[in-house]
């Protein structure tokens, strides 16, 4: 169900009904040559729509504009809103769900640098709103490394990177319209993880990097299928179990609503 279609009239009704809200974050971005600038609201949108309708979900617009790290800021196309701004923004739209008296939210993220804000307005609404509850997915997430190398998609990488062909292949399974990769298009390669434990490593201009990394001449229609169907799959099943733990806290009876 689309937030923007129920009718003033029936408010209360679907308030009822449905078990959690959704708000998909994207960005317009360069994502390089072969790539849309709406290559993040593609991959919000597209998942979203892939939430099992059985979950009862209420799923609103994506929020296409957002900040943007240093390195794409100055790629043609690409649009920055400061990350306060941004804050303020996002704080105002939870705020109105949760005002609405939805209290169980999902953020959607398509978006790498949307990942503090996101965290940073989940925690300061739950200090207004006691019994809200925020589930921060980031699509890309939600296929391990290890699976995606046993199906064999990809060959001499593992295909994560802006604009590469993990990223770009998922958005030619939703719309492979969009996505034109050229021979003439160049493969670019970052530089090796300094360790293969989690870190944080912010550049300006960073190695293998052209607005974009990754051989992008490994993007596929059929690996994006691959992906897209194990990434919904897994991230449906987060969300039931997510809904699960809200059911065994006794709340079950509440739905998404308080």
């Amino acid at each position: 169900m689309h937030a923007i279609h129920v009718h003033g009239r029936d408010i209360e009704q679907v308030k009822k009904k449905v078990q959690f809200a959704v708000l998909p974050l994207g960005s317009i971005e360069y994502h390089g040559p072969h790539s849309p600038l709406s290559t993040d609201i593609i991959l919000a949108n597209g998942f979203a729509e892939r939430i099992e309708e059985t979950l009862e979900p209420l799923l609103y617009p994506v929020i296409p504009y957002t900040a943007c790290p240093g390195k794409t800021r100055h790629y043609p196309g690409t649009i920055s809103i400061r990350p306060s701004v941004f804050i303020d923004y996002m704080m105002d739209v939870v705020e109105g769900i949760c005002e609405l008296g939805i209290r169980n939210i999902v953020l959607l993220n398509a978006h790498d640098a949307n990942m503090g804000p996101s965290r940073t307005v989940a925690e300061a609404v739950t200090g207004k709103y006691a019994d809200a509850r925020f589930l921060l997915i980031n699509w890309w997430q939600m296929v391990s490394l290890e699976s995606a190398e046993r199906k064999g998609i990809f060959h001499g990488t593992a295909g994560r990177g802006h604009g590469g062909p993990y990223e770009m292949s998922a958005v030619k399974a939703f719309r492979p319209d969009l996505v034109h990769v050229k021979e003439s298009d160049l493969s670019l390669y970052a530089s090796q993880p300094l360790s293969s434990l989690p870190y944080v490593l912010v550049e300006g201009s960073p190695d293998g990097w052209d607005g974009y990394t990754g051989d992008i001449q490994q993007t596929s229609l059929e690996a994006g299928q691959w992906i897209v169907e194990e990434a919904a799959n897994n991230m449906n099943e987060l969300l039931k179990n997510w809904l699960g733990t809200i059911k065994g806290n006794g709340e079950g009876e509440q739905r998404g609503i308080s």
